[in-house]
C-alpha cells in the first residue's frame, strides 16, 4: 500500500510549488501527496506558472488568501508557509498521513509575519517538546548538525559535555548503528589545548556515548580539515559537525542537487529540500526536482 505524504508548499514567492507541481506524476507514483494549500493559492501559481492543474491533485486547505510576489520576502507568504507546514504535522499526528514533506521556507519571511522560529527544526523541537536533531545529506555522505542556526561567535560556550552526550545517544537511536565521525571544532583538532579545550569535552562525550551504547560507533574529534577528504569519507558515512557551515559547506560542494534534510528524535518523520527558496529563478521554469524528490523517496523509507 503507498504511503500517504504530506506536503509542506513552503514560501509561495519561491521555487517550492514550482518543485512540487513539476514532480507530481512522479510523485503520485510513489506515494499519495496531499498539498497542504488552498484551492485559490494553488490556482494563483498555476497562472504565474503558466501550467494546468494536475489531475487527481489532492489539497488539505490552508486558509489564507494574498497575493503572491515571485522573488520577494513577504511576511503573508512567510505566513502562509508557517500555516501549511503546521497543517502538515497535524496530519501526521492524527494519522492522517504518514510523513510531512517540506519545502523551502524564508527566514526572514517568518520573523517578518512575527514568527518567533528560525526554522522548521526550531519549530518542530518547540512543538514537539524534544531535542530534535537536524541531518543532511544523501547516500553519499550524512552529517548531523550538533549547533545550527545560531552565530559563529557563541558554538563555543554552546560545546558543553553532557549536551553533547545526550546529542550523540540521540543520533544512535535515530540512525543506522554505523561508525559516525566527529568534527573537533577548533584547527588541528585544538593541538592538545593550544588552540583551544573544547575538544576535551567532545572527548569525553564520545568516550562516554560509546560506552552507553556499547560499541565504538563514535569517532574522533577529527581535524576539521581532512575530515571530508576522498580518504576520510571511503570510510565513514555519517559525520556530526560542531556548527552549520563547518558541515554544510562541503556537503553542498560534493552533493548539492541531491541532499535533503531529516529532522530525526521526533515521533513524526520529516524530511525537506536541501536548498532554499531561490527566489531569483521563482516561477522562471528553471528549478530542479532532484531533492525532491529525494526527500519523498527517504519520508516512503522512514515511514516502513
Amino acid at each position: 500500500m503507498k504511503k500517504t505524504i504530506a506536503i509542506s508548499v513552503g514560501d509561495l514567492n519561491g521555487v517550492g510549488i514550482e518543485i512540487a507541481l513539476k514532480s507530481h506524476i512522479e510523485v503520485s507514483k510513489l506515494c499519495n501527496p496531499i498539498y497542504c494549500i488552498s484551492r485559490e493559492m494553488l490556482f494563483a501559481t498555476l497562472k504565474l506558472l503558466n501550467v494546468e492543474v494536475p489531475k487527481d491533485i489532492k489539497l488539505h486547505s490552508v486558509d489564507g488568501n494574498f497575493k503572491i510576489k515571485p522573488g520577494r520576502v513577504d511576511a503573508d507568504s512567510g505566513r502562509y508557509s508557517y500555516d501549511s507546514f503546521m497543517s502538515a504535522i497535524k496530519l501526521c499526528v492524527d494519522k492522517k498521513a504518514d510523513a510531512v514533506v517540506t519545502l523551502p521556507i524564508h527566514k526572514e519571511a517568518w520573523m517578518m509575519a512575527g514568527l518567533e522560529f528560525k526554522g522548521h527544526t526550531d519549530l518542530l523541537r518547540y512543538h514537539f517538546k524534544r531535542d530534535a536533531i537536524m541531518m543532511l545529506g544523501c547516500e553519499g555522505m550524512f552529517v548531523a548538525l550538533f549547533t545550527e542556526h545560531i552565530p559563529l561567535k557563541e558554538v563555543a560556550s554552546t560545546i558543553k559535555y553532557k549536551k553533547l552526550k545526550e546529542f550523540f545517544i540521540n543520533l544512535h537511536n535515530s540512525i543506522p548503528k554505523k561508525k559516525v565521525a566527529v568534527l573537533a571544532l577548533n584547527p588541528h583538532a585544538g593541538d592538545n589545548g593550544v588552540l583551544g579545550d573544547e575538544e576535551l569535552k567532545i572527548t569525553k562525550a564520545i568516550k562516554s556515548a560509546n560506552k552507553r551504547v556499547g560499541f565504538k560507533q563514535f569517532i574522533g574529534p577529527l581535524v576539521p580539515d581532512v575530515a571530508f577528504t576522498p580518504h576520510t569519507r571511503s570510510q565513514y558515512n555519517y559525520f556530526v559537525a560542531m556548527y552549520h557551515d563547518q558541515g554544510l559547506a562541503p556537503l553542498k560542494a560534493l552533493h548539492f542537487d541531491e541532499s535533503i534534510n531529516i529532522s530525526l528524535n521526533l515521533p513524526i518523520i520529516r524530511t525537506s529540500v536541501d536548498h532554499g527558496t531561490a527566489f531569483d529563478i521563482a516561477y522562471k521554469a528553471k528549478a530542479k526536482t532532484l531533492s525532491y524528490m529525494n526527500a519523498i523517496k527517504s519520508a516512503i523509507e522512514f515511514a516502513k
